[in-house]
Formats: structure tokens, C-alpha cells, sequence
């Protein structure tokens, strides 16, 4: 049988994706969304299987966006290949260098961020703390020390844009090559300067025989989501602490954690809310066929807030065992920044926001956007 057909309003997804992803797992957990020119698998255990299967489900996308927009990086290489590009940055990334090296790093900047807020009785969280923080960040692990953080950012989400850019949008698409350039850019001069930090990407993979353009389209990965998914995140989970006073409460009386409250975030707003597969060969799945060389989007965020996975999905609950989440992913390609935006977030962003200003709060609710890519669009906060 065909996936059957669910339409959507691609504006009032992108704004709230969840009632029309509850819908489907309801009546049509497998479908083809005429929108987005994609087959949609919206149940947690129908992606926790089918995304490790990939002899039929294939990360190779020659003609996808991000591989014509960013070149082919490992997230879009299947089996040896994508193992091997993979253990080649992980001394980059590793929970070891994470913990040695780039922890201190992450707590300098942060604490330097913190210090410019104690005149201000309001921020934006999003641009004025998240955004920052997550870009120093990345600035040391890739080695594009050269960037600033707004260049980062928007590097970041010209390429998330770009990818995301399924209906065409020109000055989209544009921005996106503008993104690319930047980055280039600076990963020339840093090579011509010899001054990356050893252990960064930048160093790491110029010492391997990697491609030069498989090199620049990694970093160009490590960027794309290494910035958009933590400063979101770190906003996000602040946004939702504040909404939601108990919780919060319970974590500084050491009933739960930092690291569940992110976990919980993750699951709850899926940053990264979608990955897309190419169809390699002629596949069944639960009576539905799937032809060769279509499309399928592995929904994470709807995986998330699975009814039969999870009890009261769309609420909020630090307390929750998220242990059968699929936020960083669940098959080869699991993030590979994990380690760090862990390390990052719920040990070094949340607990110094919170104990430096232990009396903000939320100026006026927070609104969200995104369903590919999801995220706070302003958070205002009253210190």
C-alpha cells in the first residue's frame, strides 16, 4: 500500500508542528506530506529501527540540499566511510577532551557573558546569553577562533536555512552561500596562520588524510548544528525552568538535575526535529511501500512526544525517564557532539545563569518556531 496522504499548512507547522504530528501517529503514523515532497515515519520504535537499517534508509544524498549547499559530510556518508570520517574527528569531540579541555573554556566565556549583564535589568536569552555562549563554544572546538560569535551564529543559520530551504526561497539559498564562504574563509586563514588550538577540529583533521573538501564540509556540519541546536537548547531549558517554578526548585534541593532538566528539554522541543533518508531500494514497512530513490524524514520530535512511549508527552517533567528518547539520534549517525553539548549546557550554562541571577524571570511567555529545526524565538528575561 501507498503511504497514505496528510496534508498540512506548512505556516502553522512550522509555527506549532506537535498537533499535526499527534495526528498522524494517530492515523497515519507512516505518510507522504504533499508539502514537504517527503514520507514522514512519526512513531519513536518505527525510527529507533529503521533508522539503523541503512542498506535501505541512506544517509548518501548527492542531490539533497545540505550535500549541493555544504558539501558531503559524514552525516551524509553511510557505512565505512562515515565511520572512518567520524573516528577521525573524534579527538576533537571526545567526552575526554570535552571534560580536559573545552569545559574550561566553555566556563571562561561564560562567566565573562554573565559579567556584562549586571547593569542590565533585561536580556534577550536567545541573543544575549545562548547565542554567545554556544558560539565561544564552537569557536574552540572547530578552531575558527577568527570568528566572532554573531559570525558564527549567523553561519549557522544561514546553513540551517539553507537546508531547511525545501520550497526554493532564493535570498534563502543565498544567505546560505554567503554562510559557506565565511567559513571557508576563515578555515583558510586559520590554516595559513597555524594558530588552532591542537586539539580542534580544524588541527585534528588537517593531521589525517581526509579531503580537504570533506574537511571543510565537516566543519561546516559541526557548525550547522553545534550552534543553532545548543543555543536553543540553552534558552529553551532556562524558558521552560522558569515556567515552571517546582521543577526548578527540585533541582536546587538536589531532588533532580541540571542534565535531566536538559534531557528533558531535548525531548520535549527536539531541537533537531527531523532527519532526512533517501530511499535506497524498494522497502515494506508495516504494509506501507516505499520506492526506491524517494524521500523519508525520520521525525524526532514527534518520536519525542510518542503517546505509547511517553505518559503526558507534551508536558514538561524533569522527573521523567527519558532514557528512550531520540533527541541526539539513534543510529550511526548519533551526534557526535553529544558529549559537549552536555557538558555545556547542563554543566556550565544552566547552573551559572541560575546562580548568578537566582531571582530572574520570564518577562512575557516565550514562542517557539521551527519543526525541522526548533527553537525559542526570544526569550526575555528580567534579571
Amino acid at each position: 500500500m501507498k503511504p497514505p496522504i496528510f496534508e498540512i499548512d506548512p505556516k502553522n507547522f512550522w509555527q506549532n508542528p506537535y498537533p499535526a504530528l499527534a495526528k498522524m501517529r494517530k492515523t497515519s503514523p507512516i505518510c507522504f506530506v504533499p508539502q514537504l515532497n517527503a514520507t514522514l515515519f512519526t512513531k519513536r520504535d518505527d525510527i529507533f529501527t529503521c533508522e539503523k537499517m541503512i542498506d535501505v534508509f541512506s544517509s548518501d544524498q548527492p542531490g539533497g540540499l545540505m550535500t549541493v549547499l555544504m558539501g558531503e559530510n559524514m552525516m551524509r556518508k553511510d557505512g565505512e566511510q562515515h565511520l572512518l570520517e567520524r573516528k577521525q574527528t573524534f579527538p576533537a569531540l571526545s567526552p575526554r577532551t570535552v571534560r580536559d579541555l573545552w569545559k574550561a573554556k566553555f566556563q571562561h566565556h561564560t562567566t565573562e557573558i554573565i559579567a556584562s549583564f549586571r547593569e542590565r535589568p533585561t536580556i534577550d536569552l536567545v541573543t544575549d546569553y545562548a547565542m554567545p555562549v554556544s558560539a565561544h563554544a564552537l569557536r574552540h572546538i572547530t578552531g575558527l577562533t577568527n570568528l566572532k560569535p554573531e559570525e558564527m551564529d549567523f553561519a549557522s543559520q544561514g546553513m540551517i536555512d539553507g537546508v531547511g530551504n525545501y520550497a526554493g526561497d532564493p535570498e534563502i539559498e543565498k544567505r546560505c552561500h554567503t554562510a559557506t564562504k565565511l567559513i571557508d574563509d576563515a578555515i583558510d586563514d586559520m590554516m595559513a596562520a597555524g594558530t588552532a588550538d591542537p586539539s580542534s577540529m580544524v588541527s585534528v583533521l588537517t593531521q589525517t588524510d581526509q579531503p580537504m573538501d570533506s574537511i571543510r564540509a565537516n566543519i561546516k556540519l559541526a557548525i550547522s548544528g553545534g550552534q543553532n541546536e545548543p543555543r536553543d537548547a540553552i534558552a529553551g531549558a532556562v524558558s521552560a525552568l522558569l515556567s515552571h517554578p517546582q521543577q526548578l526548585d527540585a533541582i536546587r534541593t538536589g531532588e533532580n538535575t541540571w542534565l535531566q532538566a536538559f534531557e528533558e528539554y531535548a525531548r520535549w522541543m527536539s531541537p533537531i526535529g527531523m532527519s532526512p533518508r533517501r530511499v535506497a531500494k524498494h522497502f515494506v514497512w508495516n504494509g506501507i511501500e516505499l520506492k526506491p530513490e524517494s524521500r523519508v524524514f525520520f521525525m524526532f520530535g514527534s518520536a519525542n512526544r510518542d503517546e505509547s512511549i511517553f505518559e503526558k508527552p507534551d508536558h514538561f517533567d524533569i522527573s521523567r525517564d527519558t532514557a528512550k528518547a531520540i533527541s541526539f539520534g539513534a543510529g550511526p549517525h548519533f551526534c557526535a557532539g553529544a558529549a559537549a553539548s552536555r557538558t555545556l549546557i547542563a554543566e556550565v550554562a544552566l547552573p551559572m545563569l541560575f546562580n548568578a541571577f537566582p531571582d530572574m524571570c520570564l518577562a512575557k511567555p516565550t514562542q517557539y518556531g521551527g519543526w525541522a529545526f526548533r527553537g525559542p524565538l526570544r526569550v526575555e528575561l528580567h534579571l
